[in-house]
């Protein structure tokens, strides 16, 4: 069943990409094409552009230009006849106009009322928000000696006792691939290695290595910590698209329940009430989860 957060996700896959038909003021509307009397106007090929297949949306300007007016002017020729033959005056298309206005009157106050509304200071304000909101989670930056046999294991242990240098012995004994790095891992926080590896690496204090070999389905482990500390959290830059749509997608939220004490909702088939009334139990504006995690 689909849950509200769901809901307003894909509400929001649809609004952001709303593309307000170009002004007059802005610039001349010229005519692009005729389709005998009928004009075809810029505004009309940019709507025609806006709302290409995605697939087509991805070819190079020119072409996607004469995709959009090849639709255009396919669109005015058979809605020509459509109007010829009257069917405009039908009850069926008259009841799908209404409900496309009142999609696009859905759409233009959501961008005149939320995305137009949303500012840079408020997005920054709600990434400080979830970032002081994230538990600590502690990384490790280890390095590992991979070999085949437990005796083998035992014999590095014994080499690093007696002073040897890790990552020189990395390049030397271990069948990792990244032996060329010292056996060099990076930082890695809980989840991201094998349950013994990383059980291992987690009990180690910084600057010690494992004792006993450590066994996985790779073979066995040597393992040092070189280093350990909280996880950071994802630069700004690089989550605030994620964020901005979280801040719209809070006040589309208040939005709904501003207008919900004005229109009270009526739905007649208790079970399609039920799933509704289910699914738009949560979340409340503010609710939303974090879009900011620690940098993995």
């Amino acid at each position: 069943m689909l849950n509200y957060n769901k809901i307003a996700v894909l509400a929001l896959a649809t609004f952001v990409a709303f593309q307000a038909p170009v002004r007059a003021e802005d610039k001349p509307d010229a005519v692009v094409a005729k389709v005998g009397d009928v004009e075809i106007h810029q505004s009309e090929l940019d709507l025609a552009i806006a709302n290409l297949d995605p697939q087509l949306a991805q070819l190079p300007e020119e072409q996607k230009k004469v995709a959009a007016l090849s639709a255009a002017i396919d669109v005015k020729l058979l809605a020509t006849d459509a109007t010829a033959e009257k069917l405009d005056q039908s009850a069926e298309f008259k009841k799908r106009m209404q409900y496309l206005a009142d999609r696009e009157l859905h759409n233009a106050y959501f961008k005149e009322h939320v995305v137009d509304t949303v500012t840079d200071e408020e997005v920054k304000a709600r990434y400080e928000k979830e970032v002081a909101a994230l538990p600590k989670q502690e990384e490790v930056h280890a390095r590992h000696i991979l070999v085949k046999t437990e005796a083998e294991a035992q014999d590095i242990i014994k080499q690093l006792d007696a002073g040897k240098d890790f990552a020189e012995l990395a390049k030397e004994k271990s069948t990792d691939p990244n032996k060329t790095d010292g056996g060099d891992l990076g930082y890695f926080t809980k989840g991201r290695m094998v349950k013994e590896f990383e059980d291992a690496a987690f009990a180690l204090e910084k600057g010690t290595y494992t004792k006993t070999p450590v066994k996985t389905d790779f073979g066995y482990h040597v393992i040092l910590v070189e280093d350990k500390r909280d996880a950071a959290p994802p630069a700004y830059d690089q989550v605030k698209d994620q964020v901005r749509q979280l801040v719209m997608r809070d006040k589309y939220l208040a939005l709904l329940a501003a207008a919900k004490e004005k229109s009270k909702v009526e739905i007649t088939d208790a079970t399609l009430r039920k799933s509704y009334d289910d699914a738009n139990k949560q979340p409340q504006p503010g609710d939303a989860p974090a879009a900011v995690q620690p940098q993995q």
